[in-house]
């Protein structure tokens, strides 16, 4: 076959294909004729021209920073997403379908205002009232005759003896006392008494005397208080001279409880609040005491500071050295407002709670937080009386608002916010 054959097969082919095709278009027409319709080609639409408003980029991990250009986070190893305007109009909340909020079991908090006495746990040792202490000196010179059978350590009752004393010099004095009683002379009399009392005798020696109307030369020590003797400096046949300490005597009628407390909690303890502890030697019991001091100086090491609690001690149970668990409260409660624990999120760098608003919205919301106390946590600040909040499934809501990059509502400082809207005024 010549070339000028093979081209004009091909022509042939052509004008036939095209014969058909219109062939088809023209009974396609016909057929929409004979049906009374006008049949009609379909026309390609018109492309989208329409685009989502970006007002800026963030990285979900890091919501609150935003950016200018789309790319790589900074922080992450991922891609900035989009933050669209039409986001922004519903508002920095997540809206939460009511039905789902019940199938996860959500439960709701409401913020509420109690009173709240500041409660602290500590721990402490008993140790002496060295308000009570007795010290036990000689009035006038002499000999030690006898010492009883004492020894420091030992527990003793008011006006127990500790020694017989000889006193040479108040003999020749308490004869002519005794004397001069006879004379009825009362200016003499008085004189002699006077005499005896600068001897170093006391009032209730020289009226033993006048009672008796005998000459005692010998005196007896004794303790004014009872208590545990400290020291005891006397030995039968010493010499001792006046104003020597023979003894020391730690009364017990009272003791103290010197408690450490951590330095950031020192500022919340005030002289007279109530206190309970609980003695290790005592197990079940409970002693209620009063804080008297707050003692000047902070322990470096440990970083407490000593608070003083008196405890009665009639029963004379307590003994210094004794371990005790101590809870301080304040005497003042104050009005506060709290929230359960649980509906706290704490991230560690701040504290959170989900804020549930109108509509099924939710929205994160910072909160200054104190102390926490029997399941309930104390709101310095960030909401108000009557607000309610998400208490139990708010990490999840959380997460939904990282992932879309809703911000989280700031603290403003020394302002609350509006109990209805949400918003500080």
């Amino acid at each position: 076959m010549t070339t000028r054959n093979l081209m004009s097969g091909v022509i042939i082919i052509c004008a036939v294909a095209i014969g058909a095709g219109g062939g088809y278009l023209a009974a396609t027409r016909y057929m929409g004729d004979r049906h009374g319709q006008e049949v009609r080609q379909p026309t390609p639409s018109a492309p989208q021209t329409e685009e989502k408003k970006v007002l800026y980029w963030y990285d979900p991990m890091q919501p609150q920073q935003r950016f200018d250009k789309p790319g790589k986070s900074p922080y992450m190893d991922m891609q900035l997403v989009p933050r669209y305007a039409e986001e922004m109009d519903a508002g920095n909340s997540v809206r939460i379908d009511p039905a789902l909020t019940q199938n996860i079991g959500m439960r709701f908090a409401t913020v509420t205002r109690g009173t709240y006495a500041a409660e602290i746990n500590a721990v402490g040792t008993l140790t002496y009232n060295e308000r009570d202490v007795a010290i036990i000196q000689t009035r006038t010179s002499g000999f030690v005759e006898r010492v009883y059978a004492r020894a420091p350590n030992d527990v003793i009752t008011t006006g127990a003896p500790l020694a017989d004393i000889l006193v040479p010099e108040w003999s020749a004095a308490q004869t002519e006392f005794l004397a001069l009683m006879k004379t009825g002379e009362t200016t003499l009399i008085d004189a002699a008494r006077e005499r005896l009392r600068l001897l170093g005798m006391s009032t209730g020696q020289i009226a033993r005397i006048e009672k008796s109307g005998k000459p005692q030369a010998i005196y007896t020590v004794t303790t004014p208080i009872g208590g545990v003797i400290q020291s005891l400096d006397v030995r039968t046949g010493m010499t001792v001279m006046a104003g020597q300490t023979l003894a020391q005597v730690h009364g017990l009628s009272t003791v103290w409880l010197d408690v450490a407390v951590p330095e950031a909690l020192g500022a919340q303890v005030r002289v007279g609040d109530e206190t309970e502890a609980q003695l290790t030697a005592y197990p079940g019991e409970i002693f209620t005491g009063q804080v008297i001091t707050l003692l000047p100086e902070t322990n470096a090491e440990s970083r407490t500071l000593r608070v003083r609690i008196e405890l009665d001690n009639s029963s004379e149970r307590f003994r210094p050295g004794m371990y005790a668990e101590v809870k301080l409260r304040a005497a003042e409660q104050q009005s506060v407002l709290q929230l359960p624990s649980e509906a706290i999120i704490r991230t560690g760098a701040r504290a959170l709670v989900i804020l549930a608003e109108d509509d099924g919205r939710y929205s994160p919301v910072e909160v200054e937080i104190g102390r926490e106390t029997d399941g309930q946590t104390i709101i310095l600040k960030g909401l108000v009386e009557g607000q309610q909040v998400v208490a139990s499934g708010q990490f999840l809501i959380d997460s939904e608002a990282s992932l879309k990059g809703i911000p989280i509502r700031p603290i403003e400082s020394g302002r609350e916010m509006d109990k209805h809207t949400g918003e500080h005024p």
